[in-house]
């Protein structure tokens, strides 16, 4: 009885009692970590922060604050010369040797050579209040010609120095703080624990660029990006950026012919110039291109070679004459001229005098023959030029050739940058097969022609492209060499000299459905040589001018008068003004 009384378990009252300061025990540390959490992640944070780390003269562009500051100096803003290239205009320029910035629009040519306070628009000189300069390895860029070149609004805000830089038709969402029992903290994150770089009160307005979860990103009336609670806030308006000083710059459209197309026709002009009374009617040509004007040095000289006779002449056939200038073909020479804005400003100067000493109404420019590494310097040549040439009421084309793996032929051509530049651009679209090809073949067959074509459009607006079309072909000779290989020459033949050469071997050409052209092939019994000859005729110029409707190309561009017979020019111009048959891309 004793021993089941010893082994007895402990009282109830004493078990409750300390499950009970159990409990209480981990009420009080629930409630101190409650606490330390409140106070180390819960707790709003009160610090005060200066907006974008306390560095001065930012730059905020369309909500994004800027990697660099700008520059203040005698009152005036500089610009980073970077910024303005990522994010305003990606064809500002840094001329090395002149150690100038240049800067064109489709009107506009201002150039600001680095430490001179004297700038110079379109040739005029502009008085700068401070020069381009150079501080802390960046280069800055004055501020006060700037706005009136680009469609960009750019406001220094006065209590914080922030300069916000908005584009013309750049729109954003507004949002109106709806607190109003003290001023709404803006933060630097989106959370109660960042600190705050400013306080607005009710009523005010921010810019919302963004959201996070409960959060809006914010840009405030004085510049400052951050985050508000999104009940902190109501959305109201659209605010969009309008600029009334575009609607005075605007630019008139390119000539073109009314109700037509462009029909063009080059004039190779070697050492003379042609009899005009000797040339025969071009029913529906509307361009002529005479190759007048050609680079002889490295210097920027242009020869000259163009005539006055020939102008009124074609004036009065109601022809526009676009003076065609040429590189010379010589890639040392051309890198030269294009590596210096002096030498570019020189061979501009001269295209001027000539256009208006002649009565010229366009250039067209036909550089061959260039160094991959001048890709760029060829663009900003052409955006040199187009101001000018259009502040004199000349049009503007360059020539370009179809996407190869050719450096300098093909690949050194920034065709989509070419035609911001230009009015116009014609692709040549030959030659598919050229004088020393290893094998025989079409100057441009239909399909090589269209695939190049197609290319082209994929960087060209189709309202700025001339088709290049051959008014010539090859014949082409294979001969069987004694190692059992073929030996295949060729010689280029106009369309009167190809029909002459197919009459004489009694030929009748037929339909080569791979080229979409008419062939005709003859093998002497003499000699064992084999010819070959795809023809340029009226079939062939059919189907490339229903390529100009197939993509609603802006015309048309021969190569060249002389080398046709006399029915292709009304063929032409029925296929560029008949109603297409299939509906553009």
């Amino acid at each position: 009885m004793s021993l089941e009384l010893g082994m007895a378990p402990r009282p109830k009252k004493r078990r409750r009692r300390l499950l009970h300061n159990f409990f209480m025990l981990m009420l009080f540390l629930v409630a101190i970590f409650g606490a330390i959490c409140w106070f180390f992640i819960l707790r709003p944070s009160t610090e005060h922060v200066q907006p974008y780390g306390g560095k001065q003269h930012a730059i905020v562009y369309e909500g994004t604050p800027a990697k660099v500051p700008y520059l203040m100096e005698s009152g005036q803003i500089l610009l980073p010369f970077e910024f303005i290239r990522e994010h305003i205009d990606p064809a500002i320029y840094w001329d090395e040797p002149t150690q100038s910035v240049i800067i064109t629009t489709k009107d506009k040519v201002l150039r600001m050579e680095s430490g001179q306070v004297v700038a110079y628009l379109n040739k005029q000189a502009v008085n700068l209040q401070v020069p381009v300069k150079e501080a802390g390895g960046v280069r800055y860029v004055p501020l006060a010609p700037l706005e009136k070149l680009y469609p960009y609004s750019f406001a220094q805000k006065q209590g914080t120095g922030v300069l916000v830089v908005e584009g013309d038709g750049y729109a954003v969402q507004q949002a109106k703080v709806v607190q109003d029992d003290e001023l709404q903290p803006v933060r630097t994150g989106a959370s109660y624990r960042t600190p705050i770089v400013a306080e607005l009160a009710a009523g005010v307005e921010v810019d919302v660029l963004g959201e996070s979860d409960k959060w809006y990103r914010v840009l405030t009336a004085d510049g400052i990006a951050g985050f508000l609670p999104k009940d902190s806030v109501e959305l109201t308006q659209v605010r969009k950026v309008k600029l009334d000083r575009l609607a005075s710059s605007a630019q008139q459209a390119p000539w073109k012919p009314l109700g037509q197309k462009i029909n063009l026709v080059w004039e190779q002009v070697a050492n003379r110039n042609p009899n005009v009374a000797g040339i025969a009617a071009m029913p529906g040509v509307n361009v002529v291109s005479p190759t007048w004007f050609e680079l002889k040095d490295a210097e920027g000289t242009l020869q000259n070679k163009a005539d006055p006779a020939y102008v009124k002449w074609a004036h009065q056939r109601g022809y526009q004459v676009w003076g065609l200038v040429t590189n010379g073909f010589n890639p040392d020479w051309t890198k030269s001229v294009l590596g210096s804005y002096d030498k570019r400003d020189k061979l501009i100067a001269q295209l001027i005098h000539y256009a208006n000493l002649y009565d010229l109404d366009g250039i067209n420019i036909d550089f061959e023959n260039v160094y991959l590494d001048e890709k760029p310097k060829l663009v900003q040549f052409v955006r040199e030029m187009t101001p000018y040439m259009h502040e004199q009421g000349l049009v503007v084309s360059i020539d370009v050739t179809v996407k190869s793996t050719a450096e300098t032929w093909s690949m050194f051509l920034d065709r989509g940058a070419l035609a911001q530049a230009a009015d116009y651009m014609a692709v040549m679209t030959y030659d598919e097969h050229w004088a020393s090809s290893p094998v025989a073949g079409s100057v441009a067959s239909l399909p090589w022609v269209e695939k190049g074509l197609q290319g082209v459009l994929e960087e060209v607006p189709h309202d700025k492209l001339l088709l290049g079309v051959p008014f010539y072909t090859r014949l082409w000779t294979e001969s069987q060499q004694a190692d059992g290989s073929i030996k295949v020459t060729s010689k280029a033949l106009a369309m009167p000299t190809a029909l002459e050469w197919i009459k004489e071997h009694n030929l009748t050409p037929k339909l080569d459905e791979a080229s979409g052209q008419n062939y005709v092939e003859y093998t002497d019994p003499k000699d064992g040589k084999t010819y070959k000859m795809w023809i340029e005729d009226v079939t062939s110029m059919e189907k490339r001018t229903a390529l100009v409707h197939k993509y609603n190309l802006a015309g048309i561009a021969s190569w060249r008068r002389g080398y046709e017979v006399p029915e292709i020019w009304q063929t032409v111009a029925d296929g560029l003004n008949s109603r297409p048959t299939q509906s553009s891309p």
